[in-house]
């Protein structure tokens, strides 16, 4: 005899909503070793910054009763101040996520976004992440502890920047700019801040982001700089690791130029970099 057509309804959405289910509990657990290694690093973190008094902070071991604990009303946790995009050098969102399961690598972003537009959260914002690695932007020697890094999912190469790809870092960079307050020339570039180590993002539009409050870009008139104008200090100025002048000039001439990364300052450069200086 023939199942009626409600209960035969019935099964079908049950049997749905079970294949959902298990759809669901499959893309959880897939990532559920690592997500306990979090959780247990967290929770260790979280250990630390509640001892009260905090453990192995003596100034002087050989005379303890010398330091006294009084906690104060008036702390807060970390606060990003800067935001560093990188290119991933990967062929998928996947394998990039791989990678940053990997304790050998040692190294992961706060944030990683698909060429579909797919924003994938890895590190909470107010924990640090190993995503700039040694580098230097002003006075600033460890940005690991005062940025957050998104990276892009891009082999550096041959891959374009699709749309849905920048839309959705847009309205990530819009959420973070808002929730922490961090200044319209905080966001920067890996090769800014590790000149001569790392070249990404590669041919990445600043402008467009730049028109939407995320960084600075120079105008289209642009005004001759006076005789006496000084490009190493304006490179300085302006955030730029001059140690290596050369490799300095590059990672300027990759984040504004693009057409020509070349290590020497044409003229066309040094317009410029002045109007840019006069921004920051």
């Amino acid at each position: 005899m023939p199942m009626p057509f409600s209960n035969l309804y019935k099964t079908s959405l049950l049997t749905a909503f079970s294949l959902a289910m298990i759809l669901a509990s499959c893309t959880t657990n897939r990532y559920a070793a690592t997500e306990k290694i979090y959780k247990d690093k967290a929770k260790g973190f979280a250990e630390i910054i509640g001892t009260v008094p905090p453990a192995g902070q003596l100034y002087d071991s050989l005379n303890p009763t010398n330091q006294q604990w009084i906690g104060s009303v008036n702390f807060g946790i970390r606060k990003p101040n800067f935001v560093v995009i990188h290119h991933t050098a990967q062929d998928s969102l996947a394998q990039t996520i791989k990678t940053f399961f990997s304790t050998k690598a040692g190294t992961s972003a706060h944030y990683v976004i698909g060429r579909d537009g797919k924003v994938v959260h890895m590190v909470n914002d107010y924990l640090r992440a190993n995503h700039a690695g040694v580098s230097k932007w002003g006075k600033d020697t460890d940005l690991n502890s005062s940025s957050i890094g998104i990276e892009l999912d891009n082999n550096g190469l041959t891959d374009p920047w699709p749309d849905a790809q920048i839309n959705s870092l847009l309205k990530l960079l819009a959420t973070l700019k808002k929730a922490y307050g961090i200044p319209t020339a905080n966001f920067i570039g890996h090769a800014d801040i590790a000149p001569g180590r790392k070249n990404d993002p590669r041919n990445f539009p600043w402008k467009k982001l730049a028109d939407k409050g995320f960084g600075f870009w120079y105008d289209d008139v642009l005004k001759n700089p006076p005789a006496d104008f000084d490009t190493e200090k304006a490179l300085k100025y302006i955030g730029y690791n001059t140690a290596n002048l050369p490799a300095a000039i590059e990672a300027f001439k990759i984040h504004f130029i693009q057409t020509d990364i070349t290590k020497t300052l044409t003229p066309v450069d040094i317009l410029v970099l002045y109007n840019l200086y006069t921004k920051y």
